[in-house]
């Protein structure tokens, strides 16, 4: 993050200790209060059809969340989308697009890379979207990107990713917390997906699991693990993940959860001898790329430097001074709850058949 970015989240996270740390939070417990309310306000207009809903020409799938910053959504929509195009139905991906360069943001550069056959279509209006994927693309299915909180288009099924790594029952509303809207507004949801669950201890995941059973006993309540997959580099094969037990690797990212990526560089064997994280959505400029590369050259000799596919997408670069330079690509699986999950899918598939 920005030094700027990394300092708030420190403050609303409570990580920054001290009088004036304790101070800004007071103060941004008071703040949270309009805020709040002016989440609240829009959700019951939307409630009372004040404010209106589209409904699409297709099924309807969302992939969002509660809070800000990162919770895996990508690897989610990727296995949504695939769960649909290896039975042969025309997917669509709807998203907002923030921070996109060009048209395309990283998380479209991704999903572009990893399902080149499933179109992504970006904009404010997502209404608009549906309707183009639909009668242009002949899509029959659309998933809809972090749309948790875009009401304007109407879902028919509404997924809420949880980080474990980040429990939103002990989180506060923005700005005092990284909380988008109350934990009430999950009434909305008919699935909880909760996320990195391999990144907690058993004991901790376990008491998520009975809280959100008991809080909301009617959902599907899914968990799972973003896993590594392979590394990619430009111009070659990729490799297994095996390769890095034991390297010494200096790593950078611009996601939300960078202390995330941090941890499975370390539970994969990697020694993170330095790291280096953006805001979430970085675009990186040329005089980033040259402070990289200069970075690079500080690291041990036999150093690989390691990045998110999401970063990579925007870089591109097979090494920075001669440090060899990878992506590591992360796929989502199901510790338990998937077949709950792919039932609500197939319902889904069912629905265009009609």
């Amino acid at each position: 993050m920005s030094d700027r970015a990394a300092w708030f989240h420190r403050i609303i996270t409570g990580k920054d200790r001290g009088v004036g740390p304790t101070l800004i939070r007071w103060g941004l417990w008071w703040l949270r209060i309009p805020y709040g309310i002016i989440a609240w306000t829009r959700n019951r207009l939307f409630d009372l059809k004040i404010l209106k809903s589209t409904t699409a020409p297709a099924p309807v799938v969302s992939i969002g969340n509660l809070t800000l910053g990162g919770t895996g959504k990508t690897p989610c929509v990727e296995y949504v989308a695939s769960f649909f195009r290896e039975r042969g139905v025309q997917v669509a991906i709807l998203s907002r697009g923030y921070g996109a360069e060009d048209g395309r943001n990283d998380e479209a550069m991704v999903l572009e890379e990893n399902l080149p056959d499933v179109p992504h279509l970006q904009g404010a209006d997502r209404a608009a979207l549906a309707t183009t994927a639909v009668e242009e693309l002949e899509c029959e299915v659309l998933v809809l990107d972090d749309g948790f909180q875009h009401r304007r288009l109407v879902r028919q099924l509404n997924v809420v990713l949880l980080d474990a790594t980040q429990p939103v029952e002990q989180a506060y509303l923005f700005p005092r917390g990284t909380l988008r809207e109350t934990v009430r507004e999950l009434r909305r949801a008919d699935t909880l997906i909760l996320t990195r669950c391999d990144q907690v201890p058993a004991d901790a995941l376990g008491q998520m699991q009975s809280f959100w059973r008991k809080r909301c006993p009617t959902k599907v309540l899914a968990s799972a693990r973003h896993e590594p997959t392979e590394l990619i580099r430009a111009d070659e094969a990729p490799s297994s993940v095996d390769l890095l037990r034991g390297r010494t690797v200096g790593a950078f990212c611009g996601i939300g959860n960078p202390a995330a990526f941090q941890q499975t560089l370390e539970s994969l064997g990697a020694t993170v001898t330095a790291f280096r994280s953006y805001p979430d959505h970085h675009a990186y400029t040329r005089d980033d790329v040259e402070d990289l590369r200069h970075w690079g050259k500080t690291l041990p000799a036999d150093a690989w430097v390691i990045t998110t596919q999401k970063d990579w997408v925007k870089v591109r670069l097979a090494d920075l001074n001669a440090v060899p330079l990878y992506a590591l690509r992360i796929g989502m699986t199901f510790r338990d709850g998937e077949a709950e999950f792919c039932q609500q899918l197939e319902n889904i598939l069912a629905m265009t058949h009609e």
